[in-house]
């Protein structure tokens, strides 16, 4: 009997998508209690980038982007052995067949053309954060150092590169903190946008940040129902923080940075814009919280 290719091993596999620091975490170690879900159970930063071709140090450090003229068959196979053979369910047990995937990467923000292209029944969630909120984490991720991912960055001048590698990254060269992240993010944010409105319709869902953390049951139950995931866990009230959490969350926590996050605002918020018109016309085209655009 002729042996299943990796690549078509998976069923309608679901790719969490969000800019640095917006709960994206939270959400995956929540959404990966759904019944009859693998997961690599962390983020495939290496999983990735050691396939040739993949990572950016193979590509002249031009950015984390990839597209479909990325991929070949030699590359979806490999890359899709790589996840397979990681993927555990809820209890630890291994996949049998075909299986259905949740994957979590932030620098899959800039790769949405590369996955379609691998498996073009994916699903996309676009967690959407306030990004006072988001900023403010990851202006605090960049001095943390705990978020370093290309630390010898070649003619990169300030601080150890922290997340996404973004397309233009030069220009972000001895710029102040807060104009690199919020540049970072507008950058991120614009591209990922860009990409699901090129997206048919039922493969985009949208959850807003704050939305899940004041209903966890009822984004969860809708987000599973949407997706037809099994969901049979009652959450509490209040999630418990996730792994990548660096202090004790609070609504208002990003205040504490205002004056920096207003300073920048010009060069965030028309993708902040493009982001908040995005999500409304996919809520309104479905009438739900945890919306698809179908």
């Amino acid at each position: 009997m002729t042996e299943i290719p990796y690549r078509d091993r998976f069923d309608r596999p679901t790719l969490i998508l969000s800019s640095p620091r917006s709960g994206s975490t939270l959400l995956f170690e929540t959404l990966a209690h759904a019944r009859g879900l693998f997961t690599v159970g962390d983020e495939s930063h290496g999983l990735i980038e050691r396939i040739p071709g993949l990572g950016p140090f193979t590509r002249g450090w031009d950015s984390n982007r990839l597209t479909e003229h990325d991929l070949n068959p030699e590359v979806a196979e490999r890359l899709a052995q790589s996840f397979y053979e990681a993927l555990r369910d809820r209890a630890g047990a291994r996949p049998e067949g075909r299986v259905r995937m949740l994957e979590k990467t932030p620098k899959n923000a800039l790769r949405i053309p590369f996955f379609r292209a691998l498996w073009p029944d994916a699903k996309f969630i676009y967690l959407y954060r306030d990004p006072r909120q988001t900023l403010a984490s990851m202006m605090r991720g960049w001095e943390s150092g705990r978020f370093r991912t290309y630390p010898r960055l070649p003619d990169w001048t300030g601080p150890s590169w922290s997340f996404l590698l973004v397309p233009g990254w030069e220009s972000l060269r001895n710029l102040p903190g807060p104009e690199i992240v919020a540049r970072q993010w507008a950058i991120t944010t614009t591209i990922l946008v860009r990409d699901l409105e090129e997206l048919p319709p039922d493969q985009v869902r949208v959850l807003d940040y704050d939305e899940f953390l004041a209903s966890p049951q009822q984004s969860v139950e809708r987000l599973a129902s949407s997706l037809e995931l099994g969901w049979d866990r009652e959450l509490p009230a209040t999630l418990p923080p996730s792994r990548m959490t660096l202090t004790a969350p609070r609504q208002d926590k990003w205040r504490s940075l205002e004056s920096e996050i207003e300073a920048v605002r010009p060069l965030f918020a028309t993708a902040d814009d493009l982001a908040r018109d995005f999500i409304a016309r996919v809520k309104k085209s479905s009438g739900d919280a945890c919306a698809s655009r179908e």
